[in-house]
């Protein structure tokens, strides 16, 4: 395992010197998280940029200052457990990884390569820090849920957290789970939906209409909250108070731009995935997210 991240005890929240520094530190991280993505996918000659772009603050303030993970002490029962639910976010998981100690940078760039643990989706197997393997939408955040169950029958403090695709949410296992989660007051769970309003080939809206979402969960008996997906300071305010939610599970929609950063991927289906990224595309990218032409050769050829 790598280098335990510096994240074990969660940070205060508050907006002082530090909560600043916190979030100038995450922002910086979730920067990298991005420019990671684009060059993964880049090597694997597939993968899916849009959705990774848009979930990478949340996902940043999730590992670097939210779950208590205990990297160095896998078999932990009281660490946090972390689902993603929208396995084909994957490239952003793995850079995520990365940025945190529980993986190389360099040999997380091995997307989808033959031998390579870093799959296109998430697998149990080939990664010790994966919770469980993803891909077949709607199945995570069910699992997730028997996590959340298991973990309060054996009176353990430790949190589940599982991040959603909006497109995810027209799998019908989405709402049994929901239903599930609210019956069995599971205040240990927070789900996240990456609500960047697009799908693979089209708009959320038409091809099955979502809204209103927020009354859908709260009719379900959620805590529901609304952020902006990319205000850091919103984020990670409203993860603290998940945590602080009792008898029943949190929701958090969170809205996003699906290809975030890159202004020719932004709020365009087709950048939702598998695409190829021909070296002119993936340097336009880079450049976007602002890497510096050093960074670029490192990231573009430095395999």
């Amino acid at each position: 395992m790598a280098a335990q991240p510096a994240n074990l005890q969660k940070a205060d929240r508050h907006l002082t010197v530090e909560g600043r520094d916190l979030e100038t530190d995450l922002a910086r991280a979730a920067a990298f998280v991005r420019k990671h993505s684009i060059a993964s996918i880049y090597h694997a000659g597939s993968g899916h940029p849009g959705g990774a772009l848009s979930c990478a603050d949340v996902l940043t303030c999730l590992f670097g200052a939210e779950l208590n993970l205990w990297a160095t002490d896998r078999e932990d029962p009281n660490r946090d457990r972390f689902v993603l639910s929208k396995g084909h976010a994957a490239p952003a998981l793995y850079a995520v990884g990365a940025q945190y100690g529980f993986c190389g940078k360099k040999d997380s760039l091995r997307l989808r390569k033959l031998g390579s643990p870093f799959q296109g989706h998430p697998h149990v197997l080939d990664l010790p820090w994966v919770e469980t393997s993803t891909g077949s939408l709607g199945q995570g955040v069910s699992v997730a849920i028997g996590m959340a169950m298991g973990l309060k029958l054996q009176n353990k403090s430790a949190r589940v957290y599982a991040m959603l695709g909006d497109g995810e949410l027209q799998e019908g296992e989405v709402w049994e789970a929901a239903m599930c989660g609210a019956h069995h007051k599971l205040d240990n769970l927070c789900a996240i939906i990456d609500y960047n309003k697009l799908q693979s080939d089209d708009r959320n809206d038409n091809i099955m209409r979502l809204e209103p979402l927020a009354a859908k969960f709260r009719a379900f008996d959620w805590a529901v909250a609304e952020i902006d997906g990319h205000d850091i300071a919103e984020i990670l305010k409203t993860f603290r108070r998940a945590s602080a939610t009792h008898g029943r599970p949190s929701m958090i929609i969170a809205h996003t731009i699906k290809g975030k950063g890159v202004p020719t991927m932004e709020n365009v289906p087709q950048w939702h995935g598998s695409v190829k990224l021909t070296r002119e595309q993936a340097e336009e990218a880079l450049i976007s997210l602002g890497a510096e032409h050093s960074e670029i050769r490192e990231l573009l050829d430095g395999q």
